[in-house]
């Protein structure tokens, strides 16, 4: 499948990794920024183990298996196809050598709690009657927003996602000036869209993206107007078997390069410096390496695997940063079909400020909430038994929220009654699996700060060079990746922090 035609025209990179070729790597976590470290510096010749937590590989995209059902627990949006084509390009493979991908249709339904729906569709000319069926004058106004959203990703992911840009000093030249030219730079995506659209439906269809970016529409920079090209024009596929199946994909490429992976292994403490470290865990396993890289929660990593004096940032620092939403989530098996849901479904509230606002600004279980359900069944007859439908619904909520069994099952009931009332599917009497997951969940299982789902929100105060840094400043040798380092949330992000990390590490 060829994305050349839509996607930002970069070259593979050809960055000389050789520098760490015979070094003992050691990679903490083995989510996505973690997996594509290791594939990245194996490649180059360095000896690499993942070392991770759980008793599975992917970080917050494992998987659930029970009862015949399959679920993705975390990402289930495969977005930014380019970025793994390019991914994989970088070790002269394919992204075919290791998954099929399948483009949905719809790429999502949404369903207004005023009793309203939409389907956007991969057809642009019917995604453009659409818009102007609401609002005279908007097909012509959501083709100049997507010719604007196109030109901010070419030119934000060749010139400032894939090129780190770490110090105030990296933006003061000609070529940054030019390039940054024009770009949505100053802003929030709220103001931004309104410059378009007035009708508060056509705003929303325009803005659900953030949610993957973990901010608000006016806490998220306009420059993220960006995703509607990757949403519109770039398109929404399915990889078969889900995001695991991507996730097995990476940990099968990491494995011909010859990273060595081991799971069930908590990692307690980093000791030593480069060239002489030591990473213990819970078990008592010690690894000794020459350099070590961290894709567990990076205010994990600083306040429990190292000393005070060798802490780049303090407990009040960390305190202190906007978190990405938390989620509750229901993971649910039911008898039949959910034949009104679409394989993406988003049910909107026809005012959706006050979800916000219980996020973000007074934090709170929201009364009337936005959310996602997703039914890979309807496109994958694996993951459910025969006769049954795999869904699962996640409803973001602000992180560190009170999360007891008693709220959780008040909450279930608040769910499921709005998705009967809104989507016209009761679930209540078909269910023979289930299983939820929320806050303390996030932190137990991922050593997640205060809960958030995906780590710190993409706000202005917190995006590009505003990010924790790849490289320690206070521990020589140890590097970060993941969703807390630039290029930040999302599962194409992480991939692209891999290589960003890995790059570092030979400057």
């Amino acid at each position: 499948m060829d994305f050349a035609a839509s996607r930002a025209q970069i070259d593979v990179d050809q960055v000389d990794l050789s520098a760490v070729a015979g070094e003992d790597v050691v990679v903490i976590g083995g989510g996505f920024g973690g997996l594509s470290t290791a594939c990245y510096l194996a490649d180059a010749g360095a000896n690499v183990t993942v070392v991770e937590k759980n008793e599975q590989l992917g970080g917050r995209a494992s998987r659930l298996v029970s009862d015949g059902f399959r679920f993705d627990m975390g990402p289930s949006w495969y977005l930014m196809p380019d970025v793994f084509e390019r991914f994989f390009g970088h070790f002269d493979r394919d992204v075919s050598d290791y998954y099929t991908l399948s483009r949905l249709d719809p790429h999502y339904r949404i369903f207004f709690k005023d009793g309203d729906q939409v389907d956007l569709v991969p057809d642009l000319e019917q995604n453009k009657q659409l818009f102007e069926s609401y609002e005279s004058g908007a097909a012509e106004e959501l083709e100049r927003y997507l010719e604007k959203s196109q030109r901010n990703y070419e030119i934000g992911m060749e010139h400032f996602v894939y090129t780190d840009r770490p110090r105030l000093r990296d933006y003061m030249d000609l070529d940054v000036l030019r390039y940054s030219w024009g770009l949505s730079l100053i802003g929030s995506m709220q103001g931004h869209v309104e410059d378009y659209f007035e009708h508060p439906k056509l705003q929303q269809i325009m803005q659900y993206t953030l949610v993957f970016l973990g901010g608000s529409p006016t806490n998220t920079p306009a420059l993220y107007n960006l995703m509607s090209h990757v949403d519109f024009n770039m398109g929404v596929y399915y990889p078969d078997g889900g995001i695991g199946a991507v996730v097995d994909g990476i940990v099968e490429l990491g494995s011909e390069l010859g990273v060595e992976y081991v799971t069930d292994q908590p990692v307690t403490e980093i000791a030593g410096k480069r060239g002489g470290f030591a990473v213990r865990t819970e078990h008592g396993e010690e690894y000794l390496c020459d350099l070590v890289v961290s894709d567990a929660d990076y205010a994990h990593t600083e306040q429990e695997m190292l000393p005070p004096e060798k802490r780049q940032y303090s407990q009040e620092y960390w305190d202190s940063r906007t978190y990405a939403p938390s989620a509750f989530l229901i993971y649910l098996g039911v008898e039949g079909d959910v034949e009104p849901l679409a394989h993406h479904t988003l049910v909107i509230p026809t005012n959706w400020e006050p979800h916000f606002e219980e996020i973000f600004e007074n934090p709170a279980w929201p009364d009337d909430p936005a959310y996602y359900l997703c039914v890979p069944s309807k496109t994958d007859d694996t993951v459910a038994p025969e006769g049954h439908s795999n869904l699962f619904a996640l409803v973001p909520i602000a992180p560190d929220l009170e999360d007891t069994p008693e709220i959780r099952e008040q909450y279930r009931e608040l769910v499921l009654d709005d998705i009967a009332e809104n989507t016209g599917v009761s679930l209540h009497d078909r269910i023979v699996f289930e299983k939820v997951f929320s806050v303390d969940d996030f932190t137990d299982r991922y050593n997640s700060m205060q809960g958030t789902a995906l780590g710190m929100a993409h706000t202005l105060r917190q995006t590009a060079l505003f990010r924790p840094p790849h490289r320690s400043k206070k521990v020589d040798g140890l590097y970060f990746t993941g969703s807390y380092t630039t290029p930040g949330i999302g599962v194409p992000m992480c991939l692209i922090s891999g290589q960003i990390t890995a790059e570092e590490i030979v400057k």
